[in-house]
């Protein structure tokens, strides 16, 4: 497997191991900091790359330097460009992950706004163990983030410590992951991924105001998943529902699509991945990978 050589820190290309901050500075004190994670995917047959959805997770950057009220943010144009060049200089031989991080470096006092710095890393990561057969996952007893606390919606460091909590929780328990809930006791996420299920043949997704990360991935599966005649509903999802669902699976950049064949230790349907999840993880392989003609819009070339 290829290895991360270059990073890219406000603007400047510096070998991976010398990249620093200072311990005090609040990106890492307070985690003041707002990411994006990023795949470059290589064609099978071109072997060249493009970077799935670009513009729309640089779109969700903005917004999320906008809610932190970060002083002098990084141009999104100049972000842009970083993505394309991190990829060029590490020269990586298969699919690439990505990762926008835009912090503040200096010290200072709670409301502090800047200094602002920023990094782009390409790093090598391979797929799910369990993208083929299925994840076991647990209910967490951790709630959700809610957005009058800390907004799901921003794409924020500091808001991954609850998911870490939940995984942490479902690791000891003998599972694979964890399934969060709202404060109200409704479906949101997994930890670090959004969720669908199928009921009835219909395809169902926790909606935006049930405290989730509003996905890139999850708009891509809802796309994907009409475009093949599938219906969808984005609603309120009972927990219950996740038992007897025909089937559940997960989605984010860096999970893609992975099976859910049990919860709770209940099986999902017959306890193996179903045919939407199948089906879905093959349409989205096509067109991330650019071996489709569909959605050309959705690949950055590199």
């Amino acid at each position: 497997m290829w290895q991360a050589r270059i990073i890219i820190h406000n603007g400047r290309p510096i070998p991976f191991e010398e990249a620093r901050i200072h311990p005090l500075a609040l990106g890492v004190a307070f985690g003041i900091a707002v990411f994006e994670g990023l795949r470059a995917y290589r064609h099978p047959t071109t072997g060249r790359f493009a970077v799935f959805r670009l513009e729309e997770h640089l779109a969700r950057l903005g917004q999320g330097m906008k809610v932190l009220r970060l002083k002098d943010p990084p141009a999104l144009d100049v972000l842009r460009q970083a993505v394309l060049d991190v990829i060029r200089l590490n020269e990586p031989d298969d699919d690439a992950y990505l990762r926008l991080q835009v912090q503040i470096e200096g010290m200072g006092m709670m409301a502090t706004t800047g200094p602002v710095g920023w990094i782009a890393a390409a790093l090598p990561r391979e797929r799910s163990t369990k993208f083929a057969t299925g994840l076991a996952a647990q209910v967490s007893s951790w709630t959700r983030l809610p957005d009058n606390a800390m907004p799901p919606r921003v794409k924020a460091s500091a808001n991954y410590h609850a998911s870490r909590l939940a995984t942490l929780q479902a690791k000891a328990d003998g599972y694979d992951s964890a399934i969060l809930l709202t404060a109200r006791g409704k479906v949101s996420e997994a930890a670090a991924a959004c969720l669908f299920l199928v009921r009835d043949g219909v395809l169902a997704t926790p909606s935006r105001s049930s405290d989730i990360l509003e996905s890139i991935t999850r708009d891509t599966v809802i796309a994907l998943a009409r475009e093949q005649g599938i219906a969808v509903e984005e609603r309120e999802v009972d927990r219950s529902e996740l038992y007897v669902a025909e089937e559940v699976f997960l989605c984010g950049t860096g999970q893609e699509l992975v099976p859910v064949t049990s919860v709770d230790r209940l099986p999902v349907g017959d306890g193996t991945p179903g045919d939407v999840t199948k089906r879905l993880q093959a349409a989205y392989e096509r067109v991330v990978r650019g071996t489709t003609d569909a959605h050309p819009e959705w690949r950055t070339p590199v």
